[in-house]
């Protein structure tokens, strides 16, 4: 009973203030979603994105949580949850015409990947 109650819990690994605009993570957070972890890690190396390398380490990160934590197998692995939300913005000034400053926000993201190892998938 205690490893079902384990199974049932997942690993989660959460990335806070990733300076990536949330439409460029989701492109990539979209593919990978109730995907194996094999699929997960595999995908990602083939698309030409700066944020495939931030997803694939979430994905083993949260991985090792789950060995780790919970003595879940990496091979009985699913995506469970993943999803991206928007983060505060840096904001930068850029000098403009007559002593004024033009405001610049520089957008980040969360980005959160829950594993299960008992998920059933589409």
């Amino acid at each position: 009973m205690e490893n079902e109650k384990k199974s049932r819990v997942g690993a989660r690994a959460v990335k806070r203030n990733v300076r990536v605009s949330v439409t460029k993570m989701r492109r990539i957070i979209d593919r990978i979603r109730n995907c194996s972890y094999e699929e997960a890690l595999v995908s990602p190396e083939f698309m030409p994105y700066r944020a495939c390398y931030l997803v694939s380490q979430l994905v083993l990160s949260a991985a090792a949580n789950a060995s780790t934590n919970l003595g879940l197998k990496k091979s009985n692995l699913f995506i469970e949850e993943a999803w991206v939300n928007n983060s505060t913005s840096l904001r930068r000034f850029r000098p403009r015409a007559q002593g004024r400053g033009y405001p610049i926000k520089r957008p980040t993201c969360e980005v959160s990947v829950k594993l299960n190892s008992n998920f059933v998938g589409k």
